[in-house]
Order: C-alpha cells, then sequence, then structure tokens
C-alpha cells in the first residue's frame, strides 16, 4: 500500500505542512515532480485530509483541558454524540468501548465556563451520567502517523 518514499514524504508533512515540494523533494531524496504527484494522490484519496496549524489554545485564553465521560441512554448514542461535537469547547468526540459510552475532550477558558458546558451537558435528556477530569498537565499530544 505505501512504500518507503510515501512514508517518508508522510513524515516531511508531519514535520511542517508548509515546507514547499522542492524541500520536501531535497529532503526524501526524489524529484519534485514525483512528490507532487504523490501528494496529491494522498489528497485525492482521503488520506491526508487537510492542513491546519497546531494552535497554543492558551493563547486565546482556553486553559483549561478537560476529558469528560459518559454514559448516554440506549439508543440514542450516535444523535447525543453528534449533538454535543456541535459544541466550540468540544475538540473530540470518541465512541468507546468498557463503562462508559463516549469521552469527550474540550478546551474551556477557566473553571466557571466548564462548569457552564457540565450544567448543560448534564441537562440533556440523552445523558445518564459523566465523570469530568480536569488535566493538569500535557505530557505529550500528537496528531501525526505512526509510521
Amino acid at each position: 500500500m505505501f512504500d518507503d518514499l510515501d512514508i517518508k514524504i508522510i513524515k516531511a508533512l508531519n514535520e511542517n505542512a508548509r515546507k514547499s515540494f522542492r524541500e520536501i523533494a531535497k529532503e526524501v531524496d526524489s524529484s519534485v515532480t514525483a512528490v507532487i504527484h504523490r501528494i496529491r494522490k494522498f489528497e485525492e484519496s482521503g488520506i491526508i485530509k487537510g492542513y491546519i496549524p497546531d494552535i497554543n489554545q492558551e493563547h486565546f485564553d482556553y486553559k483549561l483541558i478537560s476529558i469528560i465521560a459518559l454514559r448516554i441512554s440506549q439508543g440514542k448514542l450516535i444523535e447525543t454524540q453528534k449533538k454535543i461535537a456541535e459544541d466550540p469547547h468540544i475538540v473530540a468526540v470518541y465512541d468507546v468501548t468498557g463503562d462508559w459510552d463516549s469521552f469527550l475532550i474540550g478546551y474551556f477558558k477557566d473553571r466557571q465556563d466548564l462548569n457552564s458546558f457540565l450544567k448543560t451537558l448534564q441537562a440533556h435528556k440523552n445523558v445518564d451520567r459523566s465523570v469530568t477530569h480536569i488535566v493538569l498537565n500535557v505530557v505529550k499530544e500528537e496528531r501525526r502517523i505512526l509510521v
């Protein structure tokens, strides 16, 4: 499926997606044409979904990260997750196995901002139970391919 050149190109993009095709070609020891062709192939096939900046949320006063476990009414999982995902505080919604149905990752300005969100969440008719964890330190946080 992927050859060595594909993996080298993806790793180069992971390090800095703003590199020029020429810089990537030099780094992976390939032609610019080959790099352009492969990156376009990745984009067209959905392997690369987009290019977004890695924003430090604290610069926008979102200093509190929370991980929230949810138990959701049976048969209402997907619709409830989609509704919760619309909230701008929430950056990730995971459908999981185990004792909980879903995990949320959210960014909040302060405890009051989190409290307001939780009150709204707990009032949702399909949310049966929640447990909230506040992140004290981020040791590692990356979105990259594991190659």
